[in-house]
């Protein structure tokens, strides 16, 4: 065998002596010779010599990336018959081409190994198994290392194209099982099909790593503030309801005209998701699963993350506890987007289980809960400065009213200090419907406490008077503020709650307050023209109120009965 095949370095030919001559024997056929060999069992350590040749001087050189050859048949027929068939190797001279790609790297080795088939093994399927597992390993482990290992890629775009060479790759396997060269039946020589299947999911699995662990780093890294010089440009560009904003931290809401502010974490979240999800559009369909679920778990890491590393803040009225309400909101949108924008480039298996629209209310409901927290500790320490006012009793002497006073002064600074925190950040009806409940608290509040006093002085209802004057006073701006995103909202969108609908107590404390400085005759026609009933007062409310300003007197008594007799 060692001289029925070898391998001219000088020349990069294999010869393949088809007549051989044993010790003086001429014209001993090169069929016997493997024949014999066959016969008495020793056809593997016949050819194992020929398989290092051929791996070494042929397969190893084609499959460099860096050499191109192409391949010449001689056949020398001296006497008529063929005596020996020669493969000449000859590498390209061509100095622009610096690599192969998959497709000629498979046909050049095909044609070696087709030549072998045809021209060494006589186109015998066993004679070619044994050989195919001499080599076979060998040349596959080459093939991996110095092509496919290479060709691996590195991000989504370019898994289109070693979509090809998986392509490629499975149709040289079957050519070479055509050949008997590896075995049709066992998978396990299915070696370059495997290594590229795993590659392709080896890939996206990787990558899913990577895309949680950024998401999770840009969670865990934002400070969820805003600059101080910031919250004037934010307030600005959020009422902006027209064209592109250039920061990251003020977007577009979806399905709506409005801009939202949001932390950096969000804004750079979604672009993240946006960017896996165009990588699953230009994906095969596992790699797409698998990015797929990328993009809702790095969702979901918002929800498991940033409400447990920010629990203090939440627990407090700041403004980091209103940018997270607002995130959610943000994710929530454009959660229900991404099926509209992705849905249709998906890989065909995977457009009726892909779906987001389940996230969102998660997200929606998270914002709300959010912003309801806050709500609920606004009005828990509107509700502790208010209990500093004991009742409202005894304003006539100076220092029950100045304790009284300091109260509500307390009161106004809480409701500008949240005015100052939301206004800027929560979208107008967020804003609106929360400073309302707010304020809606302290004026029921005041009213209900101020109504249960059993017995007020002359002096003491003109305190009282002026002391809801003053409140009303100092939350003007405020008020005026809700007013003016009450006109917005009307302009917008037709008919809109005014804002004493939205603060029924407002209305009442209003009242209340000429109330106290009004006549008895002048309060009892209130009720009976319904005035006070419009304002929220109760029957009960009011009796109680002409039993603690007014001694008891024939007038009184017949006001009192005026008032129970009139229905409405």
């Amino acid at each position: 065998m060692e001289n029925a095949v070898r391998f001219e370095q000088e020349s990069n030919a294999v010869r393949v002596k088809l007549q051989l001559s044993v010790k003086a024997i001429e014209g001993i056929e090169l069929h016997t010779v493997l024949k014999a060999m066959d016969v008495l069992g020793i056809l593997d350590y016949g050819l194992a010599k020929v398989a290092d040749l051929i791996i070494k001087y042929v397969i190893t050189p084609t499959v460099n990336c860096g050499m191109h050859v192409s391949f010449v048949e001689e056949i020398n027929q001296p006497s008529g018959h063929t005596t020996e068939v020669v493969l000449k190797i000859i590498p390209s001279s061509d100095p622009k081409i610096t690599a192969m790609d998959g497709e000629t790297i498979y046909s050049s080795i095909l044609r070696v190994i087709k030549f072998i088939y045809k021209s060494l093994f006589f186109e015998n399927g066993p004679w070619m198994r044994c050989f195919g597992r001499l080599t076979w390993p060998r040349m596959s482990e080459i093939i991996i290392s110095n092509f496919l290992s290479k060709v691996v890629p590195d991000n989504a775009s370019k898994l289109v194209d070693f979509q090809q060479i998986v392509k490629l790759t499975s149709e040289f396997e079957t050519d070479l099982k055509e050949l008997m060269f590896i075995s049709a039946s066992d998978n396990k020589d299915e070696r370059l099909s495997n290594f590229a299947d795993n590659v392709e999911v080896h890939f996206a699995l990787k990558k899913k790593v990577e895309i949680l662990a950024k998401a999770r780093n840009l969670l865990l890294q934002c400070d969820f503030t805003l600059p101080q010089d910031y919250k004037s440009e934010a307030t600005r560009l959020k009422n902006e309801r027209t064209g592109e904003s250039s920061s990251d931290h003020v977007v577009n809401l979806l399905f709506s005209s409005e801009r939202c502010v949001v932390s950096g974490a969000a804004s750079q979240l979604m672009v993240l998701v946006h960017q896996t999800l165009k990588d699953v559009c230009l994906s095969s369909t596992r790699v797409a699963l698998e990015f797929y679920h990328a993009a809702r778990d790095a969702l979901l890491l918002y929800e498991a993350v940033v409400p447990v590393k920010l629990e203090r803040q939440l627990d407090s009225i700041n403004q980091v506890a209103v940018l997270i309400h607002n995130d959610c909101l943000y994710l929530s949108r454009e959660i229900l987007g991404l099926a509209f924008e992705y849905r249709s480039d998906f890989p065909s298996s995977m457009k009726e289980f892909a779906v987001f629209v389940d996230l969102a209310p998660r997200f929606q409901l998270l914002a709300e809960e959010i912003l309801q927290r806050q709500v609920q500790l606004v009005i828990y320490n509107l509700n502790k400065a208010i209990d500093g006012a004991d009742g409202f009793q005894d304003t006539h002497q100076m220092q029950q009213y100045e304790s009284t006073k300091f109260s509500i002064d307390q009161v106004v600074f809480i409701l500008e200090k949240v005015h100052i925190i939301w206004e800027p950040l929560l979208l107008p009806w967020a804003y609106k419907g929360s400073m309302c409940m707010a304020l809606e608290a302290v004026f029921s509040r005041m009213t209900k406490d101020i109504l249960l006093l059993d017995d007020m002085a002359a002096e003491e209802t003109l305190q009282l008077q002026r002391l809801i004057h003053l409140m009303l006073e100092s939350l003007a701006s405020l008020l005026e503020s809700l007013i003016a995103i009450n006109k917005t909202e009307k302009s917008q969108e037709g008919p809109v709650c005014s804002l004493d609908d939205s603060i029924p107590s407002l209305r009442k404390i209003r009242k209340l307050a000429e109330l106290l400085d009004m006549p008895l005759k002048s309060i009892t026609a209130a009720w009976e023209n319904v005035e006070l009933f419009s304002c929220g007062f109760t029957l009960s409310e009011v009796e109680e109120f002409i039993k603690a300003i007014f001694t008891d007197s024939p007038l009184r008594k017949e006001c009192l009965w005026r008032i129970q007799s009139a229905s409405f």
